[in-house]
């Protein structure tokens, strides 16, 4: 009889197999740590991190005698965050004398190259700069080194978070303040630089700690398994993730220093909410906060930081800041019983206010209609968009102080308008831009400068009025032989058919007729009649040649209104327009983006000088002459009245039944162009100057406008005119109109009253003009 066996006890059946699993069990964990490992060594040696593109506004450049005041300097050093002291020892500090700046600059890694920090002492001679030098060693008394210019760090205008989640600004490990590395390891890893990535002792406490609670409420982790948990594990609390993360942070600590872990941890670490953004890492958090730089910040600042890596939303400065400050003076007293701090230090960091700055800078999407042309300029000249370029840094032309103001104006000049006038759908959009370079320094789209949407500034065209009448007299005025400011103009009543067959009669806006009127006064009032005779003397051809030579580039319809401004412009095509004008016919394209670079400052973009000469010097001397009088005592005379030491040109712009107001102006610097108007293309009952130029005004009225300084072209002299005939005349000779004129297209044989010849004044060598003259320059 067989004796039936019985099954093998579940210790009998281990002890049978033991071998056979344990091999298996080996080979599991070899296979799942060489996983662990590819996964480690992809990470930490590829891009550990989608960094956000940064957009960065123009950087102030300073040279030897610029005209700049010291308050507006000082505008941009509070705009950057350095901090007045009363002497500047530190990095991001300045100090004022009486007429001078010290200054702690900043070092910055620019598009063309790498400038280190300084210190840099700037002297004024009244509003214009005397001298820059940079002091080198310390002490009372510096090494002075005389220097034509600096410049300061641009400022971060935004980051394109855009399909991002989080959000951090890298540091190198040579921007880690020590402090930060002594105090994470003092409060969150004692023994980070003696344990293997695991700290078992830690471990052990905790394991106690949740089977005491019942549920998972303390984790023993080092820093190098909180870095393994945020770089490759989720948020749940489970033992089979802690061993996961176990796992990792060996691999970590076995195959990387000590070094590259912390400086790895103090870029991940997650440290707060930016609305929809998490904040990671010290760097952002940094700006974040404090508004300043990771290595400028004190001893309670990096505390604070310290302590919310415990619980980032718990102890949130904004929302919860004595929570906050509890916690920093606990970080506080860790550093003091370590040692890195002295008593009297301690007592004076645990008095000291949170002092936490506005999280403002961080914001994305700010002044959209700005960011819209760099988006269309990028887009032109890289293939993939900027949000997918991880940490590609955009440098633009923008005036961040500029763009407030105007942004400011049009609101406030809408807002009061619209009140005033009961027309609660007016807006407006403008555009601002550098006269001699063509960078855009502010676009406003809307009254609504924050918002994206429809931007007006780009993409609203509609007729521009009277705007178009300087190119009508420049088309005359290169040709000298014809035509000059003092040339007589008919202003009698004109009548013609349009190819339709309807008859079209323009009219000046009073209505009247003046029989007779100079060029320079046409202009100056800008009466409509005179002009649109003009127009057609030199032809319509001409007239469009002469526009898209100024910049604008789309064909044109040759009909006679075009003499009026029957052509659709946006205020950025106007502003093209008028940079033309006012940098003496010499066109430089309107652009926003002057250079694109890896996040390893590598250059991937730079914008070459395109300057074309596209109108005659002297014809444009001309109409700028002109456009001055437009200010003096034409229809733009309220600029005038408005800066009675500052002299600007302009002109006025209005269309048929008020739908549109326009006004293009500028002053050294800056060519200002302004819409306002209605979506819909209704009435607004507003002209230039009662709608648009109320804007311009308002603007100049925050800037600081530079006088208009211009020396004659060669060949250009004043020359006396009868004010009835416009023939040449002398002084003395009755009602005489001087004005500059090209002289070598003026008759040789022409006789003044007394039958001599005719006085044509030359300037003398180095003499200033007649302009100049009358600006007290």
């Amino acid at each position: 009889m067989k004796i039936k066996e019985l099954p093998l006890l579940p210790f009998r059946w281990l002890k049978r197999h033991f071998w056979k699993l344990f091999i298996v069990a080996l080979a599991a964990s070899v296979s799942y740590v060489i996983y662990v490992d590819a996964q480690v060594k992809q990470r930490f040696e590829g891009n550990k991190w989608q960094v956000p593109a940064q957009i960065f506004a123009r950087p102030l450049t300073l040279q030897v005698k610029q005209e700049i005041t010291i308050a507006e300097v000082k505008d941009e050093l509070s705009l950057l965050g350095y901090r007045r002291v009363s002497a500047a020892k530190l990095t991001g500090e300045y100090q004022t004398y009486s007429n001078q700046l010290r200054i702690q600059r900043r070092a910055f890694h620019f598009p063309n190259g790498y400038e280190p920090e300084r210190d840099i002492r700037i002297t004024w001679q009244g509003e214009r700069i005397a001298k820059i030098e940079y002091l080198i060693g310390k002490g009372a008394n510096p090494t002075a080194k005389s220097i034509a210019l600096t410049r300061l760090e641009p400022w971060l205008v935004s980051r394109l978070v855009s399909g991002l989640d989080e959000d951090r600004m890298l540091v190198g490990k040579d921007d880690i303040p020590l402090l930060l590395q002594k105090a994470l390891v003092i409060v969150e890893d004692r023994d980070f630089y003696q344990h293997h990535g695991v700290a078992p002792t830690s471990i052990i406490r905790a394991f106690f700690a949740n089977i005491v609670a019942g549920r998972t409420v303390q984790g023993g982790s080092t820093l190098t398994q909180q870095l393994a948990k945020n770089f490759f594990l989720t948020r749940e609390r489970s033992y089979i993730r802690k061993a996961k993360e176990a796992v990792m942070a060996v691999v970590i600590d076995a195959r990387y220093s000590k070094e590259e872990i912390i400086n790895a941890y103090i870029n991940e670490v997650f440290l707060g909410q930016n609305g929809a953004v998490a904040v990671h890492g010290f760097g952002l958090a940094s700006h974040f906060y404090f508004d300043k730089p990771l290595p400028e910040l004190n001893t309670p600042e990096i505390a604070t930081l310290i302590g919310l890596v415990k619980g980032p939303s718990f102890y949130s400065p904004s929302k919860h800041p004595e929570r906050a400050l509890e916690r920093r003076n606990i970080v506080l007293r860790l550093l003091f019983e370590a040692n890195e701090i002295n008593s009297d230090e301690y007592a004076g960091f645990v008095a000291a206010p949170l002092n936490t700055a506005s999280s403002e800078s961080l914001a994305s999407g700010k002044h959209p209609a700005f960011m819209d042309k760099v988006r269309d300029e990028l887009n032109a000249v890289i293939s993939r968009r900027a949000e997918q370029l991880s940490g590609v840094k955009l440098y633009t032309t923008l005036d961040i102080n500029a763009q407030r103001r105007a942004e400011a104006a049009v609101k406030e000049q809408v807002d009061r308008i619209a009140q005033k006038r009961e027309q609660p759908d007016l807006e407006a959009a403008m555009v601002v831009s550098d006269v001699q370079s063509g960078e855009i320094r502010a676009i406003v789209g809307g009254k609504k400068a924050g918002f994206s949407g429809f931007n007006r500034a780009l993409n609203a065209y509609r007729p521009i009025g009277s705007l178009v009448k300087p190119a009508v007299y420049l088309s005359a005025l290169e040709d000298p032989e014809h035509y000059n400011l003092a040339t007589m103009l008919e202003d009698t009543p004109v009548k013609m058919r349009s190819t339709g067959g309807k008859y079209w009669e323009p009219l000046n806006s009073d209505k009247e007729f003046r029989g007779q009127v100079s060029l320079i006064e046409a202009l100056t009032k800008s009466y409509n009649v005179p002009s649109v005779k003009l127009g057609m003397a030199v032809g319509l051809e001409e007239v469009a040649y002469t526009i898209n030579r100024l910049g604008v580039d789309k064909e044109i319809t040759l009909v006679p209104a075009l003499t009026l401004g029957a052509i659709d412009l946006s205020p950025l095509q106007v502003n093209q327009m008028y940079q033309t004008i006012a940098n003496n016919g010499v066109m430089n394209q309107l652009h926003s983006l002057t250079a694109v670079t890896s996040n390893e400052n590598e250059l991937l973009y730079l914008r070459d000088v395109e300057s074309e000469i596209r109108a005659d010097e002297s014809a444009t001397y001309l109409v700028n002459y002109a456009l001055h009088k437009v200010t003096l005592e034409g229809t733009a005379k309220a600029v005038r009245e408005a800066f009675p030491n500052i002299n600007m040109a302009g002109k006025t712009g209005t269309t048929n039944d008020y739908r549109d107001s326009w006004f293009a102006g500028f002053d050294r610097n800056l060519v200002t162009s302004v819409w306002m108007g209605s979506d819909d293309n209704a009435p607004v009952n507003l002209s230039g100057a009662s709608g648009a130029m109320q804007v311009f005004i308002a603007f100049q009225k925050k800037q600081s406008p530079k006088n208009l300084s211009r020396r004659f072209p060669d060949g250009l002299g004043i020359a006396h005119f009868d004010a009835k005939t416009g023939e040449l005349s002398a002084p003395g000779c009755g009602d005489i109109l001087s004005v500059p004129a090209i002289l070598s297209a003026l008759p040789e044989n022409a006789r003044g009253c007394d039958g001599q010849p005719a006085v044509r004044m030359q300037p003398k060598k180095k003499e200033k003009s007649f302009w100049e003259k009358l600006f007290g320059e």
